[in-house]
């Protein structure tokens, strides 16, 4: 079966107000797709990755919660309720809209209003996109 899986990363609202010439507004985004094809995991390869999850984010915690202390009732029932898939990428497309196409001024304007409204990743993304340069 064919899948696209959508990361999204930082993204805004930009106000034209920002700029200094008369405009429309528009959205500053990153993104990036990746297609491929999906396979179902079988009850035992499920089992493994659901196993590996919880004891990657449960084993430093004071009483975690483990695939082993689980009551067989309970995992039989959420099993249910379960679909574990691999994708086999073949193809990923990332995008991203940091307002490349402004003038310095309108440039730091931009990120300055960004940051004044608490938007931390999408100004740090724009930050570095100017050191790239």
């Amino acid at each position: 079966m064919k899948a696209l899986v959508i990361f999204q990363g930082p993204n805004a609202y930009i106000s034209s107000s920002w700029y200094e010439k008369e405009a429309v507004p528009t959205w500053n985004y990153q993104a990036v797709h990746v297609y491929g094809k999906a396979v179902l995991l079988e009850k035992a390869e499920l089992i493994k990755e659901l196993t590996t999850m919880l004891e990657t984010y449960e084993s430093h915690r004071a009483q975690p919660v483990l695939w082993d202390t689980l009551s067989e009732e309970l995992l039989v029932k959420q099993m249910k309720g379960i679909v574990g898939f691999n994708i086999i990428i073949d193809g990923v497309q990332a995008a991203f809209k940091l307002s490349q196409n402004r003038h310095e001024r309108d440039y730091a304007r931009i990120i300055e209003q960004l940051e004044a409204e608490g938007e931390v990743e999408l100004t740090e993304a724009m930050k570095e996109r100017l050191v790239a340069e």
